[in-house]
């Protein structure tokens, strides 16, 4: 079994998609390869074929390398529910709550972390690791698991990436790179240059020089991919929901999405943004909703804490006039649960009894059993499916479900408690026909779009995106196990390159 991982200058560097083309790349070659990170902080997760949680950017490169998302990919998971305090979910199961503090003792999951690996080496061809956050963060690396100490304890070699369209990133590699201890530097065998713009001979002779710095190569300059937001961990850039293509009626749709401040699972909306002519926005203030046709609440790792916050805003107010005038208002997961009636919370809060919106006939009472599932139905004749994560049990008590015999919906008003449910191009394009109605809109869904297969292209050009842009010769060496261990870098003022003023 070979291994690599792909460590990054920064969060968002790129990592997760580096992976996710690599893995990709590996298995249009026939190779059966796997994803794998160690442990990920995301409010973005998936059901697993084995029946628990893990990252969803992990789901994507499982994806990406023809095989289903199975915990083993992502043995711990932290869901924050606050600043300070996060879920901790181990092996896909919810393994109590864990206070900032406490996670310097981590160490004590390796063995977990050791477990996971080596079942995937057992299974897998390859297995392309994915670090977390920056291995410069040298305050954490004592009992880091998920980096260099990782890569130390298991023997894999790594990569690390810097998104350079941020600026930076020849002083974010070198500088990386020289707060290390020695032996984690001997595992860093090159670098990557990500999401680059423009004409790469406007790099002159920096990649050299970066070379000379540091003892060790640029193994490739990847380009800014379209789509790259596709399954992210945490959702930050909305400019890929501008919507690109027209509608194929007269009118698009305006999406809105509460901001709340501890929103999950925001690839609910992915498939959603990808129809022709819907637009989809972030909404932070009630007057932003105004001139939407549809505002969906989404999910929550901290639902009475968001609700408390959405009542705080304004939103309750703006959401009671929607439902009066007929305007539609979609809750998902936890949104549904806002939404209703009662939410009863002794587990995620402690709050106990707390009154919802009231624009669902429903109650919610939290139980100490997470529910983890997958979810199929026919709905006119279509299959829909999607999953399940939520501690809060939702009784329907007036209304009518809002396919088969899940969620509700009362007027213009609806919940659900399934994620991945606009990913269901039938239903999706259904669900889209009735908002246009109630905003008397020409909008008409495209019956030509299909998510799975655009999905799937977007996995297949980051696969020629490696293919083109990485010194590929020099992957497989790494995945071999090949090469010299480069030298090893100090803090020290480095010589200007020759012709430098």
């Amino acid at each position: 079994m070979s291994a690599l991982l792909i460590l990054g200058t920064s969060s968002g560097a790129g990592k997760s998609t580096l992976v996710a083309g690599l893995c990709r790349w590996l298995a249009r070659q026939g190779r059966r390869v796997a994803p794998f990170k160690a442990q990920n902080m995301s409010l973005n997760s998936y059901v697993g074929i084995d029946g628990g949680e893990l990252g969803r950017a992990q789901a994507l490169q499982a994806w990406a390398a023809g095989i289903e998302p199975d915990t083993r990919m992502n043995p711990i998971l932290l869901k924050p529910g606050s600043p300070t305090r996060s879920q901790l979910v181990v092996r896909g199961q919810p393994a109590g709550e864990l206070e900032a503090r406490s996670w310097a003792r981590r160490g004590a999951l390796a063995p977990v972390v050791a477990a996971a690996f080596a079942e995937l080496r057992e299974e897998y061809d390859v297995v392309i690791c994915e670090g977390a956050g920056s291995p410069a963060e040298i305050n954490l690396r004592a009992s880091d698991l998920v980096n260099l100490g990782f890569a130390r304890a298991h023997g894999v070699p790594a990569l690390l990436v810097a998104d350079i369209d941020r600026g930076g990133a020849f002083a974010a590699l070198t500088g990386t790179l020289a707060v290390l201890e020695p032996r984690d530097q001997d595992l860093v065998r090159g670098f990557v240059l990500n999401r680059f713009r423009g004409d790469p001979a406007l790099l002159g002779d920096g990649l050299e020089h970066l070379a000379r710095l540091t003892g060790r190569p640029t193994l490739g300059v990847v380009p800014e991919l379209p789509g790259r937001e596709l399954d992210t961990e945490d959702r930050t850039d909305w400019g890929s929901f501008g919507g690109g293509a027209p509608p194929r009626g007269l009118d698009s749709l305006r999406v809105g999405v509460v901001m709340l401040p501890y929103a999950s699972n925001l690839t609910d909306l992915d498939a959603l943004a990808l129809e022709p002519g819907v637009r989809v926005r972030p909404l932070w203030w009630p007057a932003e909703a105004d001139d939407c046709d549809l505002v969906i609440v989404p999910g929550s790792r901290a639902t009475v804490a968001d609700l408390t916050w959405l009542r705080a805003r304004g939103f309750d107010a703006v959401l009671a006039r929607r439902a009066a005038a007929g305007r539609p208002v979609l809750g998902i997961c936890a949104g549904y649960q806002m939404l209703g009636r009662v939410i009863d919370d002794p587990i995620e809060s402690g709050a106990g009894r707390v009154a919802g919106l009231g624009l669902l006939p429903v109650t919610t009472a939290f139980t100490p059993t997470k529910v983890v599932a997958r979810t199929r139905a026919v709905v006119a004749g279509a299959p829909v499916t999607g999953y399940q994560i939520h501690h809060g049990r939702v009784t329907r008590e007036g209304g009518d479900p809002l396919l088969a015999d899940e969620g509700c919906r009362f007027g213009a008003v609806a919940g659900t408690t399934w994620h991945g449910l606009f990913e269901a191009d039938a239903w999706r394009r259904s669900y889209l026909a009735g908002v246009a109605a109630a905003a008397g809109r020409s909008f008409v869904a495209d019956p030509t779009t299909d998510f799975a297969a655009a999905r799937a292209a977007r996995l297949d050009a980051l696969a020629d995106a490696v293919d083109q842009h990485l010194d590929t010769d020099a992957v497989e060496r790494l995945l071999e196990g090949s090469g010299p261990v480069p030298r090893r870098v100090r803090l020290t003022r480095q010589p200007a390159p020759p012709g430098a003023a």
